[in-house]
Parts: C-alpha cells; structure tokens; sequence
C-alpha cells in the first residue's frame, strides 16, 4: 500500500494536468497516454512475467500491480481525441481516429479481462493469475496489431 499512495497522487496529478491542457495541447493528450501505457506495461509485464514462471510469484507483489493496473487502466483511452493524431511522436496508427468504433470495442474487450485479472492477480493464487492473464494479453495484443505501429 505504501508503493499504491505515490503512485496514485501521481496518476490525480496527471489526470488534473490531462483536464487542463486536453483542449489546448494535442501534444499534452500524446504523452499522457503515452505515460499510462507506460505504467500499465511496467505492471502488466511484471504479472505476465509471475504468470510464464520468467520470475519467480509473489503474491503481495501481484496484489500491488493489481492495483496500479486497476488505477490506470482506463486513463489512456480518454486521450486518443480528435487532433491527438498529430503533434507529437505517436506509434497510434490512423486507423484510431478512422475506425473508432473498432477502437472502442478494443478498449471495451480489453477493459473486460482486466476486471477479471485485477481480482485474480489479488487472489494471492498463481493458477487464477495464469487463467485470468492469457485472455488479457490476447486484448493487449489485438489492439497492438490494429491500432499500434510497429
């Protein structure tokens, strides 16, 4: 919990310098997001890591990417508005802001399995952290393909 605090006041700092340079700044909106897929890949990846046996499982530290990842999750997607295509170095392909019901429904899928790895990655049990992580990587993946360059 000690490591959770920083890292929210952190993220309301952000998420309050998000809401005042969103209209003005394209640019602000790119590294914001590009900030949280930050975070969320750093968190992500350490689960990923626990749930391939790559290091070794620690309970107390899923539980804590858990609830990073619970906290950020969603902070990406409220950046990727009309303009934020360009401004900045950005790896979103077009197809963002051209297909954004496709988009959309990316975010959704994934929003859905991480509700499911968040509580498994907390339940202090490698076998539901393996079963809830695949599914979650396969959402991470698929909007990576149609929505990310490489």
């Amino acid at each position: 919990m000690k490591k959770f605090v920083p890292v929210l006041v952190a993220l309301c700092a952000a998420t309050a310098a998000h809401s005042a340079f969103a209209q003005a700044k394209p640019e602000a909106d790119i590294k914001y997001r590009q900030a949280a897929f930050i975070v969320m890949a750093r968190h992500f990846g350490s689960l990923g890591a626990m749930a391939e046996g790559k290091k070794p499982y620690d309970a107390k530290v899923a539980a804590a990417d858990a609830d990073v990842l619970a906290a950020v999750t969603a902070l990406p997607f409220t950046a990727f508005g009309p303009g934020t295509d360009k401004g900045a170095k950005t790896e979103a392909k077009p197809e963002v802001w051209k297909d954004q019901a496709k988009f959309k429904q990316a975010d959704d899928a994934m929003q859905v399995e991480m509700a499911k790895l968040i509580p498994a990655a907390k339940s202090g049990s490698l076998d539901q952290l393996k079963a809830a992580f695949g599914p979650t990587g396969k959402t991470c993946k698929g909007c990576h393909d149609d929505f990310k360059s490489k």
